[in-house]
Parts: C-alpha cells; sequence; structure tokens
C-alpha cells in the first residue's frame, strides 16, 4: 500500500513547510504549524492531477460579452460597491467583524433578487433551515422566494446546485464551516479554506452563476484563511462598522469589474439594513457647530464625495509622555501632522494630549484630510471655534506646505449642495472653482495657522528669542 504523504501547514498563513516546527518562519506565529495530508484532487499539485493533455479553446478579445452580464439587487448602495451589481460567473467574498450585519445583508440582497424573478439559493453552515427562516421573518422577508439549504460538505453542495436550472445568485454563509472529502483536515483550516473556495470559484465560472462566500476575520480585521482566497474571487468586500453607532460601511477593496475604494452606506435598524442615500448629511446631522476643535472635511471615497466632521481635543497632560488617541485616523499620519506643526509652524502643542476623532464611526485613508486634522487641533488649542459655513481639504507635506488634492470640483459640488460657502485648501485649477463659492487657497500651513490663531483665546506660537 503506498504511504500517503503529508505537508506542514501554518494556519495563520497558509506556508507550507516539510516538517513539524513550534515557529513559522513565514509569519512568525508560534504553534500554527499543522500536519496536513497533500491533497489529490482540487488544488492538487501538477503531479497529483493530471489534465490529460487536452487543448484548450483560443478566442479573439473582440466578442461579445453576454455571458457577463450583471444581476441587479436594487439596493443601490451595494449595487455602487459592486460596480452595478453582481456579475454572472463571478466569486465574491464578503468579510466583516462578528454581528456586524453580513448575513442579514445578504439574506436582504437575496430576497430582493428573489422578488425580481431570480433563482436564488441561500446556503448556511452555521445556522439551520429553521433559524434562517426566523430572521428572514423578523427582517420582513419570509415570504420571499429564496431556496435554502442547510449543508457544509463542499460535494454534496456542489451536486445539488448542479441538479436542477442554473442558479443566478449563490450564498455561502460562510467559507470557513465548509469542508471537502478530498482533504484530510479539520474545517476552518487552510486547506480546507482554500480548496473549498477554489471548487466554488470553478463553479461560478462553468454554470455562470454569482457566488458569493462570506468569510470570517481575525482580531486583525483580516479574512481568516489563506491569503490566496482573496486572489481567487473577483471581488472582495468588507462590511466595517461600530457596535457603539447604527453606520455600516461596506467597502470594496477589490474588484475586478468596478471601481475599488467605493463605499455603501447603511443604517442598521430594528428591520434590517436601510440604505442611507446622503451620507454626508447623515454625518453631519448632530455637528456642533459652536465647539472648538470641529472641523469639516470634504473627502472622496471610491467615485462618491463625502462630508466628515473631525473632532479633535488639545488639553494639558499630567504625564511625563502626553497621550494619543486616534479613532477613525491613522495615528502615524497624525504624529507627522504635529510634527510639522511644531517644526514649521512654531506651534507649542506636543506637550498636550491629543484626541482625535473621526464622527459617524468611518474610517479615513486618504492624506487629503491632513488639512483639516490640522485645522481641528489649532481650533482646540486656541479655543477658537472655526468657521461655520467651511470645509477643510488638503495634503500637508514635511516642509510646511499645502499640497492640491484631486477631484476638488466633486468635493466643493457636495458641500455647496449641503449650504457650505468657503473652502481652505491648497493650490487649485480654474476648472475645479465653483461659482459663488469662496475659495481660500495656502500654499503654507503657517498662512492657515495663523488666520485661525487671530481668533484665539491662547497663543500658539513661540516668543522670540526662544
Amino acid at each position: 500500500m503506498a504511504k500517503l504523504k503529508s505537508n506542514f501547514v501554518c494556519q495563520a498563513c497558509g506556508a507550507v513547510s516539510t516538517r513539524w516546527q513550534g515557529r513559522c518562519d513565514a509569519c512568525g506565529e508560534w504553534n500554527t504549524i499543522v500536519e496536513e495530508l497533500i491533497d489529490s484532487g482540487i488544488g492538487a499539485g501538477p503531479k497529483a492531477a493530471k489534465s490529460g493533455g487536452r487543448p484548450t479553446n483560443l478566442l479573439p478579445l473582440a466578442g461579445e460579452t453576454e455571458g457577463a452580464a450583471r444581476v441587479v439587487t436594487g439596493i443601490a448602495e451595494l449595487d455602487r460597491v459592486t460596480g452595478g451589481g453582481f456579475v454572472k460567473g463571478s466569486a465574491l467574498l464578503v468579510g466583516g467583524d462578528p454581528g456586524i450585519g453580513k448575513s442579514t445583508l445578504l439574506l436582504q440582497s437575496a430576497a430582493a433578487l428573489a422578488n425580481r424573478g431570480k433563482r436564488v439559493i441561500y446556503v448556511s453552515g452555521e445556522e439551520a433551515i429553521a433559524q434562517v427562516r426566523l430572521r428572514a421573518q423578523r427582517l420582513g422577508l419570509g415570504e420571499a422566494s429564496v431556496l435554502l439549504a442547510a449543508e457544509t460538505n463542499v460535494e454534496i453542495i456542489l451536486a445539488t446546485l448542479e441538479n436542477g436550472p442554473p442558479p443566478d445568485l449563490v450564498i455561502i454563509d460562510s467559507i470557513q464551516t465548509l469542508w471537502t472529502d478530498r482533504v484530510e483536515s479539520a474545517p476552518g483550516t487552510v486547506t480546507q479554506v482554500r480548496t473549498s473556495a477554489q471548487a466554488l470559484t470553478r463553479l461560478a465560472k462553468k454554470t455562470g452563476a454569482a457566488v458569493v462566500l462570506v468569510g470570517h476575520v481575525t482580531k486583525d480585521g483580516q479574512i481568516a484563511g489563506p491569503r490566496v482566497v482573496e486572489h481567487m474571487v473577483d471581488a472582495v468586500l468588507y462590511f466595517e462598522g461600530d457596535s457603539s453607532h447604527t453606520f455600516r460601511i461596506l467597502r470594496g477593496v477589490k474588484n475586478r469589474y468596478g471601481a475599488t475604494d467605493e463605499i455603501g452606506v447603511f443604517a442598521m435598524t430594528e428591520r434590517g439594513l436601510e440604505q442611507v442615500a446622503n451620507p454626508s448629511a447623515l454625518f453631519l446631522d448632530q455637528r456642533d457647530q459652536d465647539a472648538a476643535g470641529s472641523a469639516v472635511f470634504a473627502g472622496m471615497e471610491g467615485t462618491r464625495p463625502i462630508l466628515i466632521e473631525i473632532q479633535a481635543l488639545v488639553a494639558p497632560s499630567p504625564l511625563g509622555t502626553p497621550r494619543r488617541a486616534v479613532v477613525g485616523w491613522d495615528s502615524s499620519r497624525l504624529s507627522m501632522v504635529l510634527a510639522v506643526l511644531e517644526t514649521r509652524c512654531g506651534v507649542r502643542i506636543g506637550a498636550n494630549d491629543i484626541y482625535l476623532n473621526v464622527a459617524g464611526g468611518l474610517k479615513i485613508n486618504e492624506p487629503a484630510a491632513d488639512l483639516a486634522v490640522a485645522a481641528a487641533l489649532i481650533s482646540s488649542l486656541t479655543g477658537s471655534p472655526l468657521p461655520k459655513e467651511a470645509v477643510y481639504f488638503g495634503e500637508i507635506s514635511l516642509a510646511g506646505g499645502v499640497r492640491p488634492v484631486v477631484h476638488a470640483g466633486l468635493r466643493l459640488r457636495e458641500a455647496q449642495k449641503l449650504g457650505f460657502q468657503s473652502v481652505m485648501t491648497g493650490r487649485m485649477n480654474t476648472v475645479d472653482r465653483a461659482g459663488d463659492f469662496a475659495v481660500n487657497e495656502f500654499t503654507q500651513l503657517s498662512e492657515m495657522v495663523s488666520r485661525i490663531a487671530a481668533n484665539g483665546k491662547k497663543p500658539v506660537a513661540e516668543p522670540e528669542g526662544w
């Protein structure tokens, strides 16, 4: 009898080694290497799985694309992130924290498509069919013609999907619960997740059905399992939010058929997730306009302009090492802005406790928020509220300059739509200027600091001779 071969696979990063060791050389994690038998089926090496040398068909690039048509859900925020709806024959991965609303969103999208006459199959590996029905009744979706299954074996799922008319949408909740007979390891391991995802991706390409996989995330916010799964699928969406806020952000980080970094905004209610058509007005709804340390940032999320309130609090520190607390922004970016204010503008701020918050639970990644953060910090330090009708955007350089940013015209039009009348930014093109919008351009950060400090109650610059 032939001896079964095995490999040792790290369950944290998916690295493969020929022997067991306590620490993974690739990611540095301890006690994550598990022995697994080498797969002889889906995902096996070239020696284990032979194709028989049969040539494939070669087709020209120019041709019809009807087979890659989109399945529009009718949920505008979801369709925006996916690029106009689910593409037939595509595989999509949705990740997010536990309880954030992944299953709720997908169940609502499944019901919306089923009500449009589409064939939708919802496969749950975590809940029984009665539990899924109970959740659907709570959301008011109990009458939708969605087909349900409670199964975790990949072979049974594939046989079920291939038996009958091809579905338009298949939802697998979740990929970490699936297991296949071709792999001798527990469900949720790297090999099981990779093999199951590859089998379902091949099914999508073969049948033309759109397959949505739900993925759990680790404590670092990354989708659990091997990173290769994100490379297999056509789109990766992250569902973000905070338990203390009702807002939920669906963010696209990879999309072969649409724009990346696109977001959809939802609000969690008793009846499920509701779309937020105008997130700028929602994020600014509870804004305290007369408080010092509050600045409105005109940002871009994908192709959507959005206005967000940035709050800063500068307080005297009783400690030898001042505190730095940041929510919704990059802490290293804050350190850079503070260093520029100290070095290039002569602002005495480094010895204070600094607290920075992006209101509404949204996370900002673009450097265009530098100017708004600096304005909020100076406003809090001097005790001077910023103008109510002004928005801020611009990138700060290490030399203390203010650099222009892209899509300035879209940002201004969004601000003008919500009643703002002026902007503080870097140099702008003539094309981007709005009609009756007051544009205040700065080439140096010190110019804006001087303007804010002129109305302040406390000095910010070092006296001459220091």
